[in-house]
């Protein structure tokens, strides 16, 4: 494509190396575990989507537990989040009855996957393409290592302002960044020559369409990913492969291409669209607000010959080291302007 008709934005290649329908990353494997290229919160532990469904029944019951509600996860992996929520959610009376759980998944290889381990949900779950299809109606949307993987556009200082960063080709034929020609007149913040900004316009976009359902129907969604709480100037656009990471260019559609989550622009796409914003949060405060402590020592309890197990597993999830996701995780809670504060943030 670049041979023919020129360099592409970052964005486009982004786009390309995730979901191109043939080549694609996601559309042709099983990303996730120890045999896939990197594990995520749910799959470390039961303990995650467990307290995420707890989480969002004690949602619905400061809603005012509403008939019907619409259950919703963006980009649902393997389906093991929603499998630990819903039967951890039957805890509360009449939550089941009311859900309707609906996954919004593009990748045909982690849909049959989902289909598996949610063949025995307490309730029917329909899959989406888009957010869009989901029926109007209160909703809860669980969305979890969802927006790092939506593609974004990147913009360089030089002397003659912004220019947008492309991917081109070498000399050699290889995969090489470039700048276009034109300064973008709309990028305005300040920098040093060489310094990066970058816009997560689909997830913004993203962002506005569901806090816009939200104001409307209401509810609340819960966003936890990896970034950051204040907006700035950095590149942290990365692949990873085997559970490493590897040259973003090196091998399209072979490894995960992500960007850190600008928490402060989602908070303000979802506020311009009238939602309601809670503060960003880490993600280990967050666990530790709905319980996560309790719930390994009962679990530890219940299985003696797995306490050590356990308690790793909660420290992946909570501590704040640079081989655990407590401090680098954050998350981010959004509801209807009428409804009560969202539990676990504060």
């Amino acid at each position: 494509m670049i041979a023919l008709d020129g360099p592409i934005t970052v964005e486009r290649y982004m786009a390309l190396c995730l979901s191109h329908p043939q080549y694609g990353y996601y559309m042709t494997r099983d990303p996730l575990g120890l045999e896939g290229d990197f594990i995520t919160a749910p799959e470390i532990s039961q303990m995650f989507g467990e307290l995420v469904g707890l989480w969002a029944a004690q949602v619905w019951l400061d809603q005012g537990a509403p008939e019907t509600l619409q259950l919703v996860e963006l980009g649902p992996g393997r389906g093991t989040l929603m499998r630990d929520a819903l039967r951890a959610a039957a805890v509360a009376p009449g939550f089941l009855d009311a859900v309707q759980v609906h996954l919004v998944e593009t990748s045909p290889v982690l849909i049959a996957r989902q289909r598996e381990v949610l063949a025995r949900a307490p309730t029917s779950c329909t899959w989406h393409t888009a957010l869009e299809t989901v029926p109007p109606g209160p909703m809860i949307v669980i969305a979890n290592e969802f927006f790092d993987a939506l593609p974004l556009r990147q913009f360089v200082r030089s002397e003659g302002g912004w220019h947008e960063r492309l991917v081109g080709l070498a000399e050699d034929g290889s995969l090489c960044f470039g700048l276009a020609r034109e300064a973008n007149a709309e990028i305005t913040v300040a920098g040093r020559e060489g310094a990066v900004v970058e816009w997560p316009m689909a997830g913004i976009a993203q962002m506005r369409g569901l806090a816009g359902r939200i104001a409307r129907d209401g509810g609340a969604a819960l966003v936890i990913d990896y970034g950051h709480v204040r907006s700035g100037l950095a590149d942290t656009l990365q692949a990873i492969r085997n559970h490493g990471f590897t040259d973003v260019l090196a091998e399209p559609g072979e490894a995960d291409v992500t960007a850190h989550v600008d928490f402060a622009q989602l908070a303000a796409a979802a506020r311009s669209a009238g939602a309601h914003t809670e503060p960003v949060i880490t993600q280990g405060a967050f666990l530790r607000a709905l319980g996560i402590d309790a719930r390994t020592a009962a679990l530890s309890a219940a299985a003696p010959e797995r306490a050590t197990e356990i308690a790793g597993a909660r420290a992946r999830l909570v501590d704040a080291t640079p081989e655990a996701m407590g401090g680098l995780f954050k998350a981010l809670g959004l509801r209807h302007p009428a409804a009560p504060a969202l539990p676990g943030f504060g």
